[in-house]
């Protein structure tokens, strides 16, 4: 229905920036929310940053201030663009989606790779 394909993840030094994108194929129109979550081995998978469709986006305690979640709808992209990045942001992050009609099931992007460190 959905693919998701990220990319911009990378290392950066504590205090730097990254932007990471998620582009989005398929069912665009049937898109309810897109955001971005993360996971450290061993750990739970956790929400960074979401929106919904009609604009609203939530983040997580840890990112609120650092990190903003937006869209191009033109094509078909989420950003997430990460400052002052710490190394407890270091971690796998994945793009997800649901769909309007179908959202007990979650899509996810094959996870792109951050890592903050000096």
């Amino acid at each position: 229905q959905v693919q998701l394909v990220e990319s911009g993840g990378g290392l950066v030094q504590p205090g730097g920036s990254l932007r990471l994108s998620c582009a989005a194929s398929g069912s665009i129109f049937s898109i309810h929310v897109m955001g971005w979550y993360r996971q450290v081995p061993g750990k739970q998978r956790e929400l960074v940053a979401q929106i919904i469709s009609g604009g609203t986006t939530n983040y997580a305690d840890s990112v609120k201030g650092r990190f903003t979640i937006s869209r191009d709808n033109a094509k078909n992209t989420v950003y997430l663009q990460m400052n002052s990045l710490k190394p407890e942001d270091t971690a796998v992050y994945y793009c997800h989606t649901r769909l309007w009609y179908k959202l007990e099931y979650d899509y996810w992007g094959q996870g792109t790779q951050v890592t903050v460190s000096s």
